[in-house]
């Protein structure tokens, strides 16, 4: 992809993809749906859950799996009201790209 991804971006599309699971996802499943939408290395994608959990946006805990500890990640409610309000501003954002990529008069 051409573009950057930023922070912002990157914390709501991970916020969109834990919410996606009730009872919240692990580490390594969360890298592979992302990778989906977009190319990113667990390198980057670890700060980006340790950055959410510490903001409050993802709770974390351990179930052990094949004999190890597997960390999870769920959506609190602040993640929940923080991911409404990037799916709103993502909304506003990408109609006016739109706008402007189609030569259309853009309307603040």
């Amino acid at each position: 992809m051409v573009f950057n991804t930023g922070a912002a971006l990157l914390d709501a599309i991970v916020l969109s993809v834990v919410s996606k699971e009730k009872d919240g996802t692990y580490g390594y499943k969360i890298t592979q749906d992302v990778r989906q939408i977009i190319d990113i290395s667990e390198s980057t994608l670890y700060p980006v859950l340790r950055r959410l959990q510490k903001d409050g946006c993802l709770e974390v805990y351990d179930i052990q799996f094949g004999g190890r500890n597997r960390r999870y990640y769920r959506v609190t409610e602040t993640g929940l009201a923080q991911l409404n309000l990037y799916r709103s501003e993502w909304k506003s954002y990408s109609e006016k790209i739109t706008q402007l990529f189609e030569g259309k008069e853009v309307r603040r």
